[in-house]
């Protein structure tokens, strides 16, 4: 039960990556708010897990700072944020990316971080302690093509994960990223353009252990960053991607 006793906001929770880490974070004891986009599917993993689900568009501040005021009404505190939420825009040559893409993929994967600290840490500061972590990629470390404005905007959550661990450590509040390799979520198709076997083949083959990211595997590695184990580890961006940045 290493998460017995915190309490967390899982954005983007409803599937894939925050489902699993949701999932993680509530078998090790924690109350976790299942945040997403999808009430409906906020609500299934919700009940699954015996948390408390709220529909948040994580890109308004208003429906951002409605989420904050509910967990801290229902938890009293939020010890642990995780900024999970993302879209991405089709692979495409970037000069050929529509301005409403571009301004959604960093409306959800950059400014989402923004409003997120902005209700959020204030109280943490407060209380001497929190922990926030942000779901990056391994596109913000080693790009591909005709993912720029994606690849960009998770290089941007990486800068921001590290300025935040420097500013905040003085306050108590540690600031990590974890960078996933694609794996089995409704991202998966975006990234590949199109889901055949002979794509899917293409891409495990840069993957040295041979196989995509798992939601359990951002799972455990997720608990670990926010869990007093990890008390001494700040402005990381851990690699869970099986071999795919070296």
């Amino acid at each position: 039960m290493r998460l017995e006793g915190k309490t967390a906001i899982v954005t983007g929770a409803g599937s894939g990556f925050g489902a699993g880490i949701a999932r993680k974070f509530a078998a090790e004891g924690a109350q976790v708010m299942v945040a997403d986009i999808n009430s409906t599917a906020a609500e299934a993993i919700a009940a699954e897990i015996g948390g408390i689900a709220r529909r948040v568009d994580v890109a308004s501040a208003e429906s951002v700072a409605e989420m904050a005021a509910t967990a801290t009404h229902a938890f009293g505190a939020v010890d642990i944020l995780v900024n999970n939420a993302g879209v991405t825009h089709l692979p495409t040559p970037l000069e050929e990316v529509s301005e409403a893409d571009f301004d959604r993929v960093f409306a959800v994967n950059c400014k989402a971080v923004y409003l997120t600290a902005r209700a959020l840490v204030p109280a943490m500061k407060i209380r001497r302690a929190g922990s926030i972590l942000n779901v990056a990629s391994t596109a913000g470390l080693s790009p591909r093509p005709r993912l720029n404005w994606y690849n960009a905007s998770k290089g941007w959550m990486i800068t921001a994960t590290k300025a935040m661990a420097v500013e905040l450590a003085p306050a108590g509040v540690r600031v990590n990223a974890i960078c996933p390799v694609a794996g089995e979520t409704p991202l998966l198709k975006s990234f590949l353009g199109e889901d055949t076997p002979e794509v899917r083949a293409k891409f495990l083959s840069t993957i040295p252990i041979g196989r995509f990211s798992t939601p359990e595997d951002m799972g455990n590695a997720a608990c670990f960053l926010c869990s007093d184990e990890a008390a001494m580890i700040t402005g990381v961006a851990l690699e869970v991607d099986g071999g795919r940045c070296i």
